[in-house]
């Protein structure tokens, strides 16, 4: 088992089959095959900057647990009793209308954490989170999670920066469902979610499958392929392996924007 960023990595009969880090969690996975992981808390980005003595306190509190494709990791509703981080593996945050349809909010990828709004509130889960593929997650108590915020300066920046992307992410994702032309919102949609990588290459990194991102964006399955299809065909956009790139963000941009 490994991720891109190698925040979880394997070792068998004791040897790493990833790169080495300061901070690692040993976690025993299967002791009749001498398999196990390794997490890689400083390759989390809220904890990267922590002292010596408050890693050694969040490896002390930290618990781990993994999920099967589609469980669900978090329950709207329930308590907020922990902060969690995505090791390895995807997750996308959704919510139930009144009439029982699930609408997705947000995805989710290693190195992220999620539940902090219950955590420091002290109030219950406000949406669900559904695990896309196998994860492994790991959960922080509360009462650490709080003493981080508030003891810990590269915690505390790192969380407002945070929020605030939060906050302005939410209400482009508000507008985006707003649009009353679908083929619009899904190329609005693919304008937030694309990042510019090496070499100023705009990619969409763990592209949810055409369902996810009809249940995210308030569609169907069928016009989101088709949709997609047309924008491969006009060669703005390539398709790859859970990844999206595009070949011609001006005329995404321009698309979005009529």
């Amino acid at each position: 088992m490994s991720t891109d960023n190698f925040i979880v990595t394997a070792t068998k009969n004791g040897v790493p089959l990833g790169p080495e880090d300061a901070s690692v969690m040993p976690v025993p996975k299967d002791s009749q095959n001498k398999v196990s992981v390794q997490i890689h808390l400083r390759k989390i980005p809220l904890l990267a900057q922590l002292s010596e003595d408050e890693m050694r306190q969040v490896m002390t509190d930290l618990r781990i647990r993994t999920y099967a494709k589609r469980d669900v990791v978090l329950q709207k509703g329930a308590s907020g009793d922990s902060l969690l981080f995505l090791l390895s593996g995807q997750l996308q945050v959704i919510d139930v209308t009144e009439d029982g349809r699930a609408i997705g909010l947000r995805m989710l990828a290693p190195g992220d954490f999620f539940g902090e709004i219950a955590v420091i509130n002290g109030s219950t889960r406000s949406a669900s989170v559904v695990a896309l593929s196998p994860v492994m997650v790991a959960l922080l108590p509360r009462n650490t999670a709080l003493h981080l915020f508030s003891h810990s300066p590269s915690v505390a920046k790192h969380m407002l920066r945070f929020l605030a992307e939060k906050v302005q992410r939410d209400s482009q994702f508000r507008a985006l469902l707003s649009i009353h032309n679908t083929a619009k919102r899904i190329y609005t949609f693919l304008e937030l979610m694309k990042e510019k990588k090496e070499g100023d290459v705009e990619v969409v990194e763990n592209l949810p499958t055409h369902q996810d991102i009809a249940n995210m964006i308030n569609t169907s399955r069928e016009t989101v392929t088709r949709t997609l299809l047309a924008l491969v065909q006009q060669g703005i956009i390539e398709k790859g392996t859970h990844r999206l790139i595009i070949l011609n963000p001006a005329e995404l941009h321009k698309l979005a924007q009529n």
